[in-house]
């Protein structure tokens, strides 16, 4: 059986705080194929769950955001996103839409932003200035072609999130090889102990 790491008694632990929150995991363009690090880590972790979008090669962020808060709102857990590439913008709109709609971006308690497009690429600049109001985390590739290292930090600094360099992995997808991404699954549970814990 797979584990987040080598010592099964810290996998345990740490398992049992991610179940304290609900973990949606949002893809970008195309969706996620099968040996994606995303696609793994829901074979690994039946609990998360994947926002689906109606059309996964039109890159429409309204429509993609209102998507994810069609999903949002069918529980009030708590929420921790793993956003890649398309995914990681329309989870900064859609977190803009909840704190302008409520005041709050609640239900969302934290993000892992991996390889984010480049908002100027989509013409989508002005609708992802935002800065979150959970902790989340950027991470970003040194020859990713849909972001470079440099705007991918630019960006983390905009929407007040940490940022981490994951050397020369592309773009952070299955062409990366990263079958069950350790590394990626050890950013998530470093994000979870920055969250207030549900209930405090």
């Amino acid at each position: 059986m797979s584990t987040l790491f080598s010592r099964p008694a810290i996998a345990s632990a740490h398992l049992a705080r991610l179940a304290d929150y609900r973990v949606l995991v949002v893809p970008g363009l195309h969706g996620s194929g099968p040996e994606h690090w995303q696609s793994r880590w829901q074979r690994l972790y039946p609990a998360f769950e994947r926002v689906e979008q109606v059309h996964w090669s039109q890159p429409d962020l309204p429509r993609w955001s209102q998507r994810l808060g069609e999903v949002l709102a069918q529980s009030d857990r708590p929420v921790v996103i793993v956003a890649h590439s398309f995914g990681c913008l329309t989870t900064v709109h859609r977190a803009a839409a909840l704190q302008a709609e409520s005041g709050s971006a609640f239900p969302i308690a934290a993000a892992l932003l991996v390889a984010p497009a480049d908002p100027g690429k989509f013409e989508v600049g002005d609708e992802v200035s935002y800065r979150l109001t959970f902790p989340a985390l950027v991470v970003g590739s040194e020859n990713d072609p849909w972001m470079s290292a440099p705007r991918a930090q630019q960006w983390a600094k905009t929407w007040g999130a940490s940022f981490h360099h994951a050397g020369a992995l592309g773009h952070i997808n299955a062409e990366s090889g990263l079958d069950d991404w350790l590394a990626g699954q050890e950013l998530l549970l470093g994000l979870l102990e920055r969250v207030r814990p549900p209930g405090l």
